[in-house]
């Protein structure tokens, strides 16, 4: 069982978790449950006495949306899943998002509601999105060093034509990825290989679906991104960052690594062989589908039941949600925290407040320019 840091734990075991979990006969077919030992979420950093006020102001805001607008008949009532969505880390990312405007972060928090009623995404299905997946061209393997899920794009294994289906393939696969995000660690690891195959040998971006990737990703994902490791990059794209790096923010130009030795940033024991890493893995689509979307529909229920146990409130903790020793924000402080198995009994240390690193409002549009075409004609991205 990994552990992040002081404030993050792994989940409780569960069936399909701790089946993942057994060593296999042969190349891993499956997603990976846990981070190394070693990978830790940096820790969170502590709000001023300034931006605690904003958040407790914003957190008002929402406590009085009772209605969410929408699209012909998909409008109404708020739902349970959409104020469990209202945690306080999610309520934190669109506060930095926004450079602390309270008014700001109401206006995109509401709009993003809207957007994920109107687009669907709660209804996104495995079934519907499997057909885009069958080549692997997208998968969650492993964690970085700082306890990351890899989400991995090889754009050439594309082996569909430009639809309004790609894009949100894209989309279901960035929510499982935060699915598998572990307690006290709120971004991913984009991993993009731009090698070319014998079906699709020009992986360059193009111009196509991009528009409507870059627009979900920068509003509708903000502060997602923890790092963008990125291989075998076409003379194209490589040209195109050379002239846009003096422009590029200097806290996203950390997030950015090209053609560096992942190994330096992934454990080797998590790393695909096919990027020089010692793990023996296999994409069959008959095996990794089904464990993958069965795993994070656990992770969903163990959610549910902790956020139900908490008092269903707004502005629940990502930690205590995640199964990390952490109290409820809707129960006392004093309050016997759910133990969490493999980790001893100790007491509870305060909720997590918001990361170290603010990203800029540019981060995606520079990403998404970039990786642009990681499917077929579409970006395949991650803010």
């Amino acid at each position: 069982m990994q552990v992040g840091n002081e404030t993050t734990v792994s989940t409780q075991p569960s069936s399909v978790a701790q089946s993942l979990r057994e060593k296999p006969e042969g190349p891993r077919k499956t997603p990976i449950v846990d981070p190394v030992e070693s990978a830790k979420p940096p820790k969170p950093a502590t709000l001023t006495a300034e931006q605690e006020n904003k958040y407790e102001a914003l957190l008002e805001t929402v406590k009085s949306w009772t209605e969410i607008s929408a699209a012909g008949e998909k409008g109404g009532a708020i739902t349970e899943s959409e104020i469990m969505w209202l945690s306080r880390e999610c309520l934190l990312r669109y506060l930095r998002a926004t450079k602390w405007n309270t008014a700001d972060s109401a206006k995109r928090l509401l709009a993003t509601l809207t957007w994920r009623r109107d687009y669907g995404t709660e209804e996104l299905s495995a079934d519907y999105c499997s057909p885009e997946n069958e080549t692997g061209k997208q998968c969650i393997l492993g964690y970085d060093n700082g306890a990351r899920p890899v989400h991995i794009l090889m754009p050439g294994k594309q082996n569909t034509d430009p639809s309004p289906r790609q894009v949100q393939h894209l989309v279901f696969m960035v929510e499982r990825a935060i699915d598998m995000m572990v307690a006290g660690q709120e971004t991913l690891a984009l991993l993009i290989n731009f090698k070319s195959t014998k079906n699709r040998g020009n992986t360059a971006p193009g111009i196509g679906q991009g528009r409507e990737v870059l627009n979900i990703l920068q509003t509708h994902y903000p502060e997602r991104l923890g790092r963008a490791l990125i291989i075998n990059v076409p003379w194209v794209v490589w040209g195109f960052f050379k002239l846009i790096t003096p422009f590029i923010d200097p806290l996203t130009k950390e997030k950015l690594h090209f053609n560096e030795d992942l190994k330096l940033h992934v454990p080797p024991e998590q790393l695909w062989k096919d990027f020089q890493g010692d793990l023996d893995f296999e994409y069959d689509h008959a095996t990794y589908w089904p464990a993958l979307n069965k795993l994070c529909e656990e992770k969903r229920a163990e959610q549910k039941e902790r956020w139900v146990k908490g008092g269903k409130i707004y502005g629940e903790s990502e930690i205590y949600l995640k199964g990390g020793n952490a109290p409820s924000l809707g129960q006392p402080v004093s309050q016997e925290v759910e133990k969490v198995v493999e980790t001893p009994a100790v007491a509870a240390p305060p909720p997590v407040e918001e990361k170290k690193d603010v990203l800029v409002e540019q981060e995606p549009t520079m990403l998404a320019d970039i990786l642009e075409g990681s499917e077929g004609k579409a970006i395949e991205a991650k803010a």
